[in-house]
């Protein structure tokens, strides 16, 4: 019997949700796109954001820049049930990590910050307020460490489907010992 392909959510979180995780989020898309990461649902939310802002004017200009569309953006606080029904939770400073787990102790496998899941350490410094220069160099640091989420992510991906066809090589990949009643 075979399983339907289910889409895995992927949340960016911030504080305000108009300025980094927005940027994520198309960022994310497009470049998952482009990368052959479909199944992935990618939204994003603010630790403390109201709900229904605009992306910032500059976070706008920026992806406006890279060739990407916030006009239809809505902020939205973060959510206990938004935690977790995500599969993967990036968050763009050790602070943000430390409210998703306050809010959701059990979240904590699938929450990491962008830096350190790209391999790296460090926050994703907050443009707000600064010029839309300041944001493209927040967008800029965003795609490189995405970029290597993805390649981590595809990697992973090939992983599970080597492992998959060769479980289905084996027998497909169910154990039953002589004494099971198949129940």
């Amino acid at each position: 019997m075979k399983c339907m392909k289910q889409r895995k959510k992927l949340l960016f979180v911030c504080s305000g949700n108009t300025c980094r995780s927005p940027l994520a989020k198309v960022l994310a898309a497009r470049l998952f796109q482009r990368e052959g990461l479909d199944g992935w649902e990618i939204d994003s939310a603010g630790t403390a954001a109201l709900h229904g802002m605009s992306a910032s004017s500059q976070a706008m200009s920026a992806a406006s820049a890279l060739d990407l569309d916030l006009s239809a953006h809505q902020s939205k606080p973060l959510t206990r049930s938004a935690v977790e029904e995500a599969d993967l939770i990036l968050v763009m400073t050790a602070a943000h990590k430390k409210a998703v787990l306050q809010l959701a102790p059990q979240a904590a496998g699938k929450v990491h910050t962008v830096a350190e899941l790209a391999g790296g350490e460090g926050d994703i410094a907050d443009p707000f307020g600064g010029s839309v220069a300041r944001y493209l160099e927040t967008a800029r640091e965003l795609q490189a460490h995405l970029k290597e989420i993805a390649r981590r992510l595809q990697e992973n991906g090939q992983a599970r489907q080597k492992n998959a066809a060769s479980q289905e090589k084996t027998g497909g990949g169910e154990v039953k010992d002589e004494n099971s009643t198949g129940q």
